[in-house]
């Protein structure tokens, strides 16, 4: 695929995305299967996740690959799948490897369309799935510093600031990206937050999973996320509960690299909620092998103000016409590098991982 074929998979807005997304399919011979969102876009759009499934409904091998569960990451997500539907040669090696390829574009269509990295109802998709009839973890680490991450003003004042570094210097940088980012469930209004219920992603992601996933045998997930590590390298991060068997299984296929937050290589905190462990609950017969993909854009700390940025704006809609343009210019430069040398890369690395788990997953077991 030319440079120029590889810039053209991507896209503006949410529309231009989704529009690309549905076009490619449809040249791809295949059908779409949308799951309206409640709501609106930002430029009055419908809001959907849309489902294509590129292989026999009884296959017993299903891939999945998905895109923009963190909303506005996924800018990168959706040209990554526009992309592999018009690479021709990729979607004949998955079909001669008896290996059906489940594309879920737009996994928070809310947040991709509103340049959130959260739903509608604030909430980080992937901290939503817990048992919500048990109590919900704590996070002290969080409630202690939650003033200073979403201040009354922004900028925020210098004494916020130093009393984040105080944090940071009497816990540790580890310490401070756990309280921060591992998920919290009691401030409605800050940041990474959990929920008290299930999300309208939540709930159709789950029925999603149970309608194509209920015949896989065996089933991997690759879930494409932005904004951590170096600019353009997608690390590989485990996708999935604390399982030694199923770690070793996804380093066999996708290499000795992949990473893990169970066992703090990773440059993610450990989190809690995850919507991977949905598989579990939806697809028990399958045997599940998943990885995230992440990939860099700008310095983690650039990162973490934009959300502050952003999620003050959201606590503060008043300000959105003197300071939306340049705060939701800032969250999506955070999330996705508007380059062709970036996307030439990202779209590389996807292509390789996508192909390593239709090897793994037609591989004959010993």
């Amino acid at each position: 695929m030319g440079a120029s074929d590889i810039s053209a998979c991507f896209a503006q807005s949410y529309a231009e995305a989704r529009t690309k997304f549905l076009d490619a399919a449809e040249a791809a011979g295949l059908d779409t299967h949308s799951h309206t969102h409640p709501m609106l876009g930002r430029d009055g759009e419908m809001l959907a996740l849309d489902v294509v499934r590129d292989g026999p409904t009884d296959a017993r091998h299903l891939l999945i690959v998905s895109s923009g569960c963190h909303g506005v990451e996924g800018f990168c997500g959706s040209g990554i799948q526009v992309a592999l539907l018009n690479d021709a040669a990729w979607r004949q090696r998955a079909h001669d490897a008896g290996v059906a390829v489940l594309y879920l574009h737009a996994l928070n269509p809310y947040g991709f369309s509103w340049w959130r990295r959260t739903t509608q109802e604030n909430v980080d998709l992937n901290r939503n799935f817990q048992d919500f009839h048990r109590p919900l973890p704590a996070n002290p680490g969080y409630d202690e510093i939650a003033h200073l991450l979403v201040p009354s003003t922004w900028p925020p004042r210098w004494r916020d600031q130093l009393a984040i570094l105080g944090f940071l210097l009497r816990r540790g940088p580890r310490a401070l990206q756990t309280a921060v980012s591992g998920g919290q469930y009691a401030h409605a209004q800050g940041l990474f937050y959990g929920g008290r219920s299930p999300t309208w992603s939540h709930v159709t992601l789950r029925h999603v999973l149970r309608e194509h996933g209920a015949r896989a045998e065996r089933l991997a997930w690759i879930d494409l996320h932005t904004g951590l590590g170096p600019s353009g390298v997608g690390e590989r991060i485990h996708a999935g509960r604390h399982d030694a068997v199923a770690l070793a299984r996804a380093r066999a296929w996708w290499g000795p690299k992949i990473t893990s937050i169970h066992d703090n290589s990773s440059s993610s905190a450990r989190l809690t909620g995850m919507m991977w462990c949905a598989v579990d609950d939806e697809c028990p017969q399958a045997e599940y092998t998943g990885i995230a993909l992440e990939y860099g854009t700008v310095p983690l700390q650039h990162v973490l103000r934009a959300l502050r940025a952003d999620q003050w704006l959201a606590n503060h809609p008043e300000h959105v016409a003197t300071r939306g343009p340049q705060i939701k210019r800032q969250i999506r430069d955070a999330f996705y590098t508007d380059t062709l040398v970036w996307k030439q890369r990202v779209v590389a690395q996807a292509l390789e991982a996508v192909r390593q788990g239709v090897a793994g997953l037609s591989a004959v077991r010993n």
